[in-house]
């Protein structure tokens, strides 16, 4: 994403600084900017369990805002992340909160741009 576009998104969105950092080659949004970006979108999302498990989960969201658009998420606990996409056993929640930063994302075409929500990938986790 251009430095302008980066300014726009973050102006239009009243994002802060701890809404959004940078991992790499991609601009990451925490929890709370996905949320301030599906409020002031006015995206409306409900959810679909697929499947729930003790150790695995996926769910599809569905975004509407003029368009409607599904998604998914899963989480899936493993002992490492060699065998595994999470590291808590709230893998139900954890693939919910990934759905909904995929279809917030997905539908305001921020994707295009190369950012991603924190919840999506344990890599994305901001930095200490």
């Amino acid at each position: 994403m251009e430095r302008e576009q980066l300014k726009e998104m973050y102006e239009k969105y009243e994002l802060t600084p701890n809404d959004v950092f940078k991992h790499q080659h991609y601009i990451i949004i925490t929890r709370s900017g996905i949320e301030k970006i599906q409020a002031k979108e006015n995206i409306d999302i409900t959810y679909e369990v697929v499947k729930s498990e003790p150790n695995f989960a996926a769910v599809k969201a569905i975004a509407t805002q003029g368009i409607t658009i599904e998604t998914f998420g899963s989480a899936l606990k493993g002992t490492t992340h060699k065998d595994g996409n999470c590291n808590t056993w709230y893998v139900l929640e954890m693939a919910e909160k990934r759905a909904m930063s995929r279809a917030v994302l997905k539908i305001t075409g921020l994707y295009e741009h190369g950012v991603f929500g924190q919840d999506e990938s344990e890599e994305f986790k901001k930095p200490k």
